[in-house]
């Protein structure tokens, strides 16, 4: 389509009028394509679909059919080579008024669509935030050790009222309408309070109960989706146990961890934590700094973007709930946001995504960035291992899909925020400079804890299932034992 021939016209409201003239006989080709495509539909006596001649189809259908469908067909591809042609970066659809041609001779077309703003900014080689404090108390120290205690505690039967923390061996019955749900039914079943295991009225219910005591409660529970019926639980405390965490010892460290001594334990837990810390400090430096970059940016960030980074958002969010079958709606009402709630705050954090992206932009434009061709081969590379592809079929893909840009686009904008984020001064809380240089984990390997066998472990929860089956029933308790691993998500 090399003998196109097009203009472009700047119009207000981030818009452009591209003009787009075909020459009659380039518009003959996809005429005569045209008449093919009529050939395969239309039936005429004596002739197989797709054979009869397009003398024959003009004289039944008359001309005016084939060029209508033949405007239909190629003025889509007659656009694309234009936009290529004279670089649009066109971001909604266009809306094409077809100017001469209709009925005979050279085809004109007008397409007025919306493109992306070029925006200079300033004051970006200069962005200082603030993030929290980075310094790490002694008081997480504490807790981070007494969390591996936990792991390590002891279980002794008591004759106090239960608390929050304690164990409680209970035989659990629940029904609905006078039939019982098994999923929900356990007997023996040993259960730490306020670990809101079953339903959260269990922990408020239990607590302050004594050996021997029977209660009752309801709770809304979804034995199947979009369905909350209201369940009656009965509940029997067969016996009281409370955890007893080991002395913090060089003994006891040096026995369930790789370090001989208690400081060493500590020393190590600060490193780990002053790292973690670290780590959040720069992440939460670079979102500030690109929050404070897209603020530079004064015009509002055009709808069709921020259309279609919403739906980009909500697809990525559909796709992350799917493997769980749980739907947008039931994630709303888990997380208690309403629609219009969450709608209103996507919409305002895509529109900030957006002016972010074109402040990126406008920095690679600003500051000369380029990216060799080198760096866009290297990244094919990464992508095809990634994949398990071999890069020049990765390459290839790319390059009939039209990516290569897109690729070298996304390695501009990561060498844009490396210069801002070199540029920029990052401070905490008190005022102290972060180093957003990316830290070496240091040479520290992790406690090589031992996993305590308990029978707080091998317990199992009742489990809302949407097809009911037998609760895991648990071995009577022993006086003493090991307390349940289930706190050493918070360790590490």
């Amino acid at each position: 389509m090399a003998s196109l021939s097009t203009s472009i016209e700047k119009l207000d409201n981030n818009k452009v009028r591209l003009s787009v003239a075909v020459p009659a006989d380039e518009f003959e080709l996809a005429v005569t394509i045209a008449f093919r495509k009529l050939a395969r539909e239309v039936r005429i006596p004596g002739f197989r679909p797709g054979k009869a001649p397009r003398a024959l189809l003009e004289s039944r259908l008359g001309s005016g059919v084939a060029r209508e469908q033949a405007l239909r067909d190629a003025l889509p591809d007659y656009y694309a080579t234009a936009v290529a042609t004279e670089a649009i970066d066109a971001i909604a659809s266009p809306e094409i008024d077809i100017t001469a041609g209709e009925e005979s001779g050279d085809v004109k077309f007008d397409a007025v669509v919306e493109v992306r703003p070029v925006v200079k900014i300033k004051g970006y080689e200069k962005i200082s935030v603030s993030v929290a404090d980075t310094s790490v108390p002694k008081e997480a120290i504490a807790e981070q050790i007494d969390a591996l205690r936990e792991r390590f505690a002891d279980l002794e039967d008591s004759s106090n009222p239960l608390t929050s923390g304690d164990y409680a061996q209970i035989d659990i019955k629940a029904s609905s309408n006078g039939e019982a749900i098994d999923a929900l039914s356990a007997t023996d079943y040993l259960y730490e309070v306020g670990s809101a295991r079953v339903v959260p009225e269990l922990d408020s219910e239990i607590l302050g109960k004594n050996i021997g005591d029977i209660f009752e409660f309801t709770a809304d529970v979804p034995i199947q989706e979009g369905d909350a019926p209201s369940v009656s639980f009965q509940v029997l405390v067969k016996s009281c146990q409370k955890k007893v965490l080991p002395e913090l010892s060089s003994d006891w460290v040096s026995e369930v961890s790789e370090f001989a001594t208690v400081a060493e334990l500590e020393a190590d837990t600060k490193s780990r934590l002053d790292l973690y810390a670290r780590v959040q400090a720069q992440l939460e430096g670079r979102d500030k700094i690109l929050e404070s970059l897209a603020n530079l940016v004064s015009q509002e960030a055009p709808e069709p973007l921020v259309a279609q980074e919403m739906e980009r958002r909500l697809h990525d969010l559909h796709h992350r709930l799917e493997p769980q079958g749980v739907t947008v709606p039931q994630y709303l009402a888990a997380t208690g946001q309403n629609q219009e709630t969450f709608i209103a705050s996507l919409r305002e954090g895509c529109g900030q995504a957006v002016r972010a992206d074109l402040a990126l932009r406008a920095v690679v434009a600003q500051e000369s960035i380029v990216v060799a061709d080198t760096e866009v081969e290297s990244e094919i590379e990464q992508l095809a291992q990634r994949m398990g592809e071999k890069p020049d079929a990765v390459k290839k893909d790319l390059q009939q899909r039209g990516l290569i840009e897109a690729v070298q686009l996304d390695l501009a904008r990561g060498k844009a925020v490396q210069f801002l984020i070199d540029h920029a001064t990052v401070t905490d809380a008190a005022g102290n400079v972060i180093d957003m240089t990316p830290p070496e984990p240091p040479e520290v390997k992790k406690p090589e804890v031992k996993k305590p066998e308990s029978q707080a472990t091998k317990t199992k929860k009742p489990a809302v299932k949407k097809t009911a089956s037998k609760a895991n029933k648990t071995k009577s308790t022993k006086t003493t034992q090991k307390a349940s691993t289930n706190q050493e998500e918070k360790t590490e």
